[in-house]
């Protein structure tokens, strides 16, 4: 998202689409609809979760940074493949099925140096419960890129950054 200068918020029409835009995508992860949510994104999607790592403040390296180790850091590609993974009989960590809720909120539009390029900030909550006793509570915010072309807009870059200093999760079977 570097390369992306933040122009002050965008139009409040647009503004509204894109949270529109948003709590779909939510509600498609939830249904387990993966081939409609991977037709939000752009072919050439960057989706990346770098691991957050425990640093103090004076630290140069900072907490964390491209190249530098990630949950995700994923491109059209990769998706495709963790969603057909998801949908193989042999997944037998999806059978039964994790039931998620995603929760959206704290939604920012900014517009970009680009007229048709838009910066969504955004925080989530993705409750996932699996069997009797696997449940996860994973927080965290965002920074998206999302492309505006032939009347719809396309997911082309995601940082998803965990607040969990230490990820519990047994797994990480799901979207941001």
């Amino acid at each position: 998202m570097n390369a992306i200068t933040e122009a002050g918020f965008a139009p409040l029409d647009i503004a509204r689409q894109l949270e529109q835009v948003l709590y779909r995508e939510a509600r498609l992860l939830d249904e387990e609809r993966w081939d409609d949510w991977l037709a939000l994104m752009e072919q050439d999607i960057h989706y990346w979760m770098p691991a957050v790592e425990n640093r103090r403040r004076a630290d140069r390296l900072g907490a964390w940074e491209p190249g530098r180790g990630a949950y995700f850091d994923d491109s059209m590609r990769e998706l495709k493949i963790r969603v057909a993974r998801f949908k193989q009989p042999s997944a037998w960590a999806e059978d039964p099925p994790t039931r998620h809720v995603h929760v959206i909120s704290n939604i920012e539009v900014h517009a970009t140096q680009a007229a048709d390029t838009f910066c969504v900030h955004s925080t989530f909550v993705n409750y996932r419960s699996r069997g009797e006793s696997d449940n996860d509570l994973l927080l965290g915010r965002r920074e998206d890129l999302w492309r505006h072309a032939d009347g719809c807009f396309r997911l082309a870059r995601r940082k998803i950054l965990i607040t969990q200093s230490l990820l519990m999760s047994k797994n990480l079977n799901t979207f941001f």
